[in-house]
């Protein structure tokens, strides 16, 4: 009782138990990008001005640059998630590995360079 199907029992294909918790990290990182797009689009548009140096004295205050660092981790994270999905339900065998992997290698090392460059500007400061 409580294995799935018969078949499923056969081929061990039961419940693994991470399903929810997957789909809620991916409910709860879309809300949370919702809520921090919101955020950077309000505050782009209360900028003095658009041009490099307006951004870059924006972006080192911590009022913007812990926002703007929590919106990068969110959106790569939701991004990781949902390409997981797609490699999980669509790919098999050995390409589902290999994807896997580089998957993991992309995600990290792209919002590890956005947040290092956020927390560049950010040490910073305004001058310069």
């Amino acid at each position: 009782m409580g294995n799935g199907t018969e078949l499923g029992r056969v081929r061990g294909l039961g419940s693994s138990k991470h399903g929810a918790q997957h789909w809620w990290h991916q409910r709860l990182t879309a809300a949370g990008n919702i809520v921090l797009m919101a955020w950077l689009l309000a505050a782009i548009t209360r900028l003095p001005g658009h041009d490099y140096d307006s951004v870059r004295r924006w972006l080192s205050a911590p009022v913007a640059a812990i926002p703007m660092a929590l919106l990068v981790f969110s959106v790569f994270y939701h991004f990781r998630l949902g390409l997981q999905v797609l490699i999980e339900d669509y790919q098999h065998g050995a390409n589902r590995t290999a994807l896997m992997v580089l998957l993991n290698f992309f995600v990290i090392g792209a919002g590890a360079t956005a947040i290092f460059s956020i927390l560049k500007i950010a040490f910073s400061g305004a001058a310069a």
